[in-house]
């Protein structure tokens, strides 16, 4: 596995260990179709960091995790909130 892979994956499983987490502390009932939506928002926003690469090719791996974790958590809570608002005002 190259170099840049394995920086995907990283932050893939680092944006879904997020998503969990913050099901697991929320007050929601959890639901497998939850888990895997956090999941998957969490893993999606947080791949975004990715395009740090692109003005700083030579950042380490730890770096990038980071600011895909920063990039995951701020990335989720508004997509989440911006998804919730349209869904009521649909739904109204």
């Amino acid at each position: 596995m190259q170099e840049h892979e394995k920086g995907l994956v990283a932050l893939l499983v680092v944006g879904a260990a997020i998503g969990l987490g913050k099901l697991l502390v929320s007050n929601e009932q959890i639901t497998a179709r939850l888990a895997v939506g956090r999941a998957i928002l969490g893993g999606a926003t947080s791949t975004v960091a990715g395009v740090v690469l692109t003005q700083f090719p030579d950042m380490p791996l730890p770096a990038l995790v980071g600011i895909g974790a920063c990039i995951g958590i701020l990335g989720a809570q508004y997509l989440e909130a911006w998804l919730k608002q349209r869904a009521d005002k649909i739904g109204s």
